[in-house]
């Protein structure tokens, strides 16, 4: 037993005389230096970045590519009037913000003052009479029946005038 104390013992005291604060790190510190002497590289320069562009969608006055596309015989289109154009002076109202085709007739309204229609669209349902305008094609409603609202749309015929166009908002059925 006393032997294998010393051959640990002796095993201890060489692992830290290796361990001397005294070694010669003379290589190590030579590197160091070496390290230290060589010319430092240049930094990048920061990326250049391109500011945002803001995006403006300017389609929103064509056909929408979720409807059929219209075929138009060139011979036996309607020619524009020069009689007939918007009236560009007056005020316009707040459901002329909007496309016709969002509007539903889903009821109707009578009392002394005449009668109204009430119609679903453009977030909620809106009470409307005989000279108010509906959609942005200048549509000025000229008739309330019990079923249909009939509305007369000023559109532009492609060739500098300006057609009238018949359009009917049918009164939408409970299901």
């Amino acid at each position: 037993m006393n032997g294998s104390r010393l051959i640990i013992g002796s095993l201890l005291l060489l692992s830290l005389t290796a361990c001397d604060s005294s070694g010669d790190f003379a290589d190590l510190q030579a590197y160091m230096n070496e390290v230290r002497a060589r010319p430092k590289a240049p930094i990048e320069p920061l990326p250049k970045f391109q500011p945002y562009e803001a995006f403006t969608y300017s389609a929103s006055a064509m056909r929408s590519p979720f409807q059929p596309p219209v075929r138009i015989d060139l011979q036996k289109r309607q020619k524009g009037s020069a009689q007939i154009k918007p009236d560009e002076s007056r005020p316009r109202q707040f459901l002329e913000g909007f496309n016709i085709e969002v509007f539903q007739m889903v009821g109707l309204l009578a009392n002394g003052n005449g009668r109204f229609a009430l119609v679903n669209g453009a977030g909620g349902v809106h009470r409307i009479k005989v000279g108010d305008y509906l959609g942005r094609n200048h549509g000025r409603i000229v008739g309330i029946n019990d079923d249909r609202v009939e509305v007369v749309e000023i559109v532009p015929d492609g060739e500098g005038g300006w057609l009238e166009r018949p359009r009917t908002l049918t009164l939408k059925e409970r299901s």
